[in-house]
């Protein structure tokens, strides 16, 4: 592993994010249940499912709920209002909202604020999906300069004392770049902080992340922390992308699914530990596989839903592991923690950690069709058409 830059010191408003690592938000994913995985493998809990590896005292980072629509917010929707429950050790309590509608976003934050909601606002602009960008939102939206200050100016205007931060992707394609701008609209209408990921819409999580990208908004937005997003598979990752690039930390994402012990490597190599990697057997996996399905259940309220939503994590838990495709089939099918247990039970368990499975998991896919409002890339600054029915009927993206 590399050898550990001096550590930055990422300070999200009047919260200090030590080491400055960040569960990036994942639609579906980065729910309490996740969140609770990946925090307590960074502050080295124990878990009931035993004790994950290393001394990581005072690891804590900054743990991100997945995107929440301001409309549905707004308009209490019952899932919404779902996802936006904290677990009552999550400190700071982080939400990112995803909004077209500077009102409406307004209006979201200004509930968040009065009500207590959370103790940090992100924003998304970064989200790829055909289903957001078609409605000019995620990571389409930065290239209407105009609107996307309208929303900034309302959503800083409305959090009172809670920090706002934004999250999103260099442009929207190679002929239409826009973090910079973005950067610079973003300072100065208040954002605490930028997550840069380095890729472009068009590239969605294809290809390789531009670090370079990250160093270039760095130098541009100086007055504020930029935090790099993209291609961090490992704690050596995290420490190379702060060496080459000067940012003020990491947001990982796709790097912790099936690994939230990721957070435990992470903390230990900025603390310099660098040979401190957790390297689980398939025995140790399983017990986390176990662990994670139950609590998705107590937070749903019902063990079968828990684990029928357990069931897309399956794959990158056993990633690199011999197991054969039928068991890895059934394994996905599996509708009770008991039948979790027992399928798992029936793997050679004392398999150690597999060679190239801190590698890259997730999606890959790039070189996508972008999916844009009728005329979207005419003027980067006109923002006619765009309002309220634009926004999301539900979380999620």
């Amino acid at each position: 592993m590399p050898t550990p830059p001096r550590t930055p010191t990422l300070q999200i408003g009047p919260h200090t994010v030590q080491p400055p690592v960040v569960l990036a938000p994942m639609a579906g994913i980065t729910n309490a249940p996740f969140r609770t995985m990946c925090r307590s493998f960074a502050r080295g809990e124990s878990g009931e499912s035993g004790e994950s590896k290393g001394a990581v005292s005072g690891g804590r980072g900054l743990f991100v709920s997945e995107m929440i629509t301001t409309r549905a917010l707004v308009e209490r929707n019952e899932k919404t209002m779902q996802l936006i429950r904290f677990d009552a050790s999550e400190q700071p309590r982080s939400i990112q909202l995803y909004g077209v509608d500077p009102a409406t976003v307004g209006k979201a934050v200004r509930m968040i604020a009065e009500e207590d909601l959370a103790d940090h606002i992100d924003l998304n602009f970064g989200c790829p999906v055909p289903k957001v960008t078609r409605k000019g939102g995620g990571s389409a939206l930065p290239y209407k300069r105009n609107l996307l200050r309208a929303i900034l100016r309302e959503a800083v205007g409305g959090a009172g004392h809670l920090p706002v931060t934004i999250k999103m992707r260099k442009g929207i394609d190679d002929d239409h770049l826009t973090y910079l701008d973005a950067g610079r609209i973003a300072v100065e209408e208040g954002v605490t902080a930028i997550a840069l990921h380095g890729r472009t819409t068009a590239q969605h999580y294809g290809g390789t992340a531009d670090w370079d990208a990250i160093a270039r908004l760095k130098e541009h937005v100086p007055e504020i922390p930029v935090l790099g997003n993209g291609d961090i598979w490992s704690a050596g990752d995290a420490l190379r992308m702060v060496r080459e690039t000067g940012c003020d930390g990491v947001v990982v994402g796709r790097g912790c699914l099936g690994r939230p012990w990721l957070f435990a490597d992470l903390v230990a190599a900025f603390e310099g530990r660098t040979g401190d990697l957790t390297r689980p057997t398939l025995r140790e996996v399983a017990d986390v596989m176990v662990r994670h399905a139950t609590l998705l259940g107590e937070w749903i309220g019902d063990e079968s839903r828990g684990v029928i939503d357990f069931r897309k994590h399956v794959a990158w838990y056993l990633k690199g592991f011999a197991v054969g495709s039928e068991m890895r089939k059934r394994l996905a099918i599996t509708s009770s923690l008991e039948e979790l247990r027992s399928g798992l039970d029936r793997l050679d368990l004392d398999q150690p950690w597999p060679s190239g499975a801190d590698g890259p998991r997730g999606r890959t896919s790039g070189n996508n069709r972008v999916v844009l409002p009728d005329g979207w890339l005419r003027d980067p600054y006109d923002c006619a058409g765009v309002g309220e029915d634009a926004e999301l009927d539900t979380s999620g993206g």
